[in-house]
Parts: C-alpha cells; sequence; structure tokens
C-alpha cells in the first residue's frame, strides 16, 4: 500500500487490498506508514465475503449458537477458540459475539486460517471463525456449524442460523477492493470503475470468485462504498479499543 500511495497519481498503479488493511490494521498497530483514509482513494470493491461460518470441535457438546454460549458462559476454565492472526476476520468475529453474547473465550492466534482450522479440527480449541474454506469439514462432521455471521444465510450451509437473529445487528462481511494514491483525476477514476464494473458483471468472473472461497462480485456506488469504508473503519476502532488488541511493528 505504501508504495501505491507514493507512486505517481496517474491511475496505472493500484492496489488490491482486503478490507482488514484498511479498516483494521490502522487501529491495531502502533505506527503505521501511512494515513490509508488521506493517502489512498478508493477506485471500487471488487469482491465480498458474505458470511464467516461459526464452527466447534465435535467434542464440544452444544448443537446450536444458544447452547455454545450457555456452555462457554459456564465453562472454567475459559474455552479457547483459534484465529487466523491478532487483527484477522477471524478474531474480529469472535470478539463481537464475546461482547454481544457478555462471554469469556481464550483467544488462541495462528499465522493463518490453515493452522487455525488444523487446531480446531485436532481439538487444541473448542471452537473458530473461518471463511468457506471450512464448509468441507462441517459437511463430513469434523466440524459442527453453528452460525454464519453474514446479513443473510449462507447457500453452503442453508441450515445455519445468522448471528444476527440471535443478536439483532451482529453482522460481519467481509470485502477486497482496488485503491489509488490519492490525487487521481476524476476522470481516471471513472473509466477504471467502468471497466472493473463491465468485468464484474461477465458470468465467469461470479463463477471464479465462487470457486476461491465463496467470495461474491462486489458492487457499489462511489459514494456507497466510502461510506462502508467509514462506518466499518469507525466500528473496527471502537473494538479494537474495547478488546485492546495490538500487534507490535
Amino acid at each position: 500500500m505504501e508504495v501505491v500511495a507514493k507512486s505517481a497519481p496517474d491511475g496505472h498503479t493500484l492496489a488490491m487490498c482486503a478490507d482488514s488493511m484498511i479498516v483494521i490494521n490502522p487501529h491495531m498497530y502502533a505506527k503505521m506508514p501511512l494515513d490509508v483514509l488521506k493517502d489512498l482513494v478508493p477506485v471500487a470493491p471488487i469482491a465480498e465475503q458474505n458470511n464467516f461460518f461459526l464452527s466447534v470441535h465435535p467434542s464440544v457438546p452444544v448443537k446450536t449458537l444458544r447452547e455454545f454460549i450457555d456452555h462457554a458462559r459456564a465453562a472454567n476454565p475459559p474455552l479457547a477458540y483459534a484465529s487466523a492472526g491478532n487483527g484477522s476476520q477471524h478474531h474480529m468475529a469472535m470478539e463481537m459475539l464475546k461482547s454481544r453474547a457478555g462471554i469469556n473465550l481464550v483467544h488462541v492466534p495462528y499465522k493463518g486460517g490453515a493452522p487455525a482450522t488444523a487446531a480446531t479440527l485436532a481439538g487444541e480449541v473448542s471452537a473458530m471463525f473461518s471463511a468457506a474454506s471450512s464448509v468441507p469439514q462441517v459437511q463430513a462432521g469434523k466440524l459442527r456449524g453453528l452460525a454464519v455471521t453474514g446479513r443473510k444465510r449462507s447457500p453452503l450451509l442453508p441450515d445455519l442460523p445468522m448471528v444476527g437473529e440471535l443478536y439483532p445487528g451482529y453482522e460481519l462481511t467481509t470485502w477486497i477492493a482496488l485503491f489509488a494514491p490519492a490525487g487521481v483525476p476524476d476522470a481516471t477514476l471513472s473509466r477504471l470503475r467502468a471497466e472493473i464494473s463491465k468485468a464484474l458483471a461477465l458470468p465467469e468472473v461470479a463463477k471464479r470468485f465462487n470457486a476461491a472461497g465463496g467470495l461474491d462480485p462486489a458492487t457499489a456506488t462511489p459514494q456507497e462504498f466510502a461510506e462502508r469504508i467509514r462506518s466499518d473503519y469507525d466500528k473496527y476502532a471502537k473494538l479494537v479499543k474495547l478488546i485492546g488488541a495490538k500487534v507490535d511493528n
């Protein structure tokens, strides 16, 4: 991102960023090499992950989200959960649930989603939030799915309820977007957005996105996307402050 922010604002150098780089990292790191809201300009959202999946090891004696909350509340010592690392969406999803449900869980960060999933499969931890990569393990009975984080149920596991059905207002979806250095002319941004929109409308693109982990093409006007960035930025600022999470530079 720093390289892009310092490049010529001519539209030829762009950064493809996961939302965590824009709306979570600035709150997690004591020092950032750039101000993401001032030094970069959003070009367009590209893809969206509409759901993360809450699953538990089969040894955990729960079958529903409510049972999980009750079990976690009574557990002594507290249950442990895996994440893909400090500040990851897996981490944020569970911390949001902890806050809403008023439960205590021990965070065990791993270096990526794959080792976090492996630890949950092995029973080293009790639970985790994960992307669609965990769906085959749920379908095979190696993990037990409990809920999803999005604003709608997932077609991959349609029987799983949304966390928001138990805790209204709970929602966590993620996005990937293209950013340009601040100062790119409006005409250049408009042309880039038009070409991106054409590409995202192709059925083959949607098929490939879905095959790459349950992603969907994302569409939004520049104003809508700017509002989404600001909203997510403020949401995670409050959550990171609440849980006291930090990453050393």
